[in-house]
């Protein structure tokens, strides 16, 4: 019993650190959205950078609220399956944001 409990605070740990995290991340997506606007050396990744960075701005909203879905649903079972959603969409999402950053990094490159 003491260890399904120890294992269930740290879920519900995880499920805090990535609500706050996937919060900050869509500030974030919008703050590349604004840089990429604004730059001209980036004219030809612009769009799909922009479209990247927005989708992916949108799945950290998403991960965002199922980590707080997750934070206050009481039933065990949702929880867990929110929780596991909820993570391997924020994986995803971090992807995402890392395959705009090697765009923006090989756009640099001679």
């Amino acid at each position: 019993m003491p260890e399904e409990n120890s294992l269930e605070k740290r879920e519900e740990n995880l499920s805090i650190h990535i609500f706050a995290v996937s919060a900050a991340l869509v500030g974030v997506c919008l703050t590349v959205i604004g840089l990429l606007s604004i730059s001209e050396a980036l004219k030809k990744i612009q769009n799909i950078g922009d479209e990247l960075i927005a989708s992916d701005a949108m799945l950290f909203l998403v991960t965002c609220v199922l980590s707080y879905m997750a934070i206050r649903t009481k039933s065990k079972k949702r929880r867990l399956i929110l929780e596991k959603t909820a993570d391997w969409l924020f994986l995803a999402a971090l992807l995402i944001i890392v395959l705009v950053a090697v765009l923006i990094a090989w756009e640099y490159l001679p």
